[in-house]
């Protein structure tokens, strides 16, 4: 059985902007519409900023893309309470520049997404899990 080929750390930005990608479609099937895509600021980024303006939402979504068959598949454990706190931070930003969404219902959702190569040209991701409301604003 061959081994896998290491992944440089262009190939695993590459793959996360991929599963970015593969995620906001799967949204805007979902009628969401994105806001932003990678947004930065002095907190951090935020991966997707996606809404449902009828139902006056507002999703702040982190999106972790793992290997299939890798250790840390489901990507959860990289959501520390120090990233939770980063992308809180970065979401108030983000209300205090667009206030016109500082009334909407704010969450924080988590995409978990795998990828996996079957040939050289044939890359799969998939929609492990989706989790609203993954997370919530404490008192820090």
């Amino acid at each position: 059985m061959p081994k896998p080929r290491p992944i440089r750390k262009a190939d695993h930005l590459e793959i996360g902007r991929l599963g970015e990608n593969f995620v906001k479609a799967h949204l805007e099937k979902d009628h969401w519409q994105i806001l932003a895509e990678r947004w930065h600021c002095r907190w951090g980024e935020l991966d997707l900023v996606v809404v449902k303006s009828a139902e006056k939402i507002l999703s702040f979504v982190e999106v972790k893309t793992r290997r299939q068959n890798s250790l840390d598949q489901q990507g959860i454990l990289a959501i520390t309470l120090s990233k939770q706190r980063k992308i809180i931070k970065a979401a108030m930003q983000f209300l205090a520049e667009f206030p016109e969404y500082e009334n909407y219902g704010c969450r924080f959702d988590v995409a978990l997404v795998t990828h996996q190569v079957n040939s050289l040209a044939d890359e799969q991701f998939l929609l492990e899990q989706y989790l609203e409301s993954a997370f919530e604003v404490d008192e820090f």
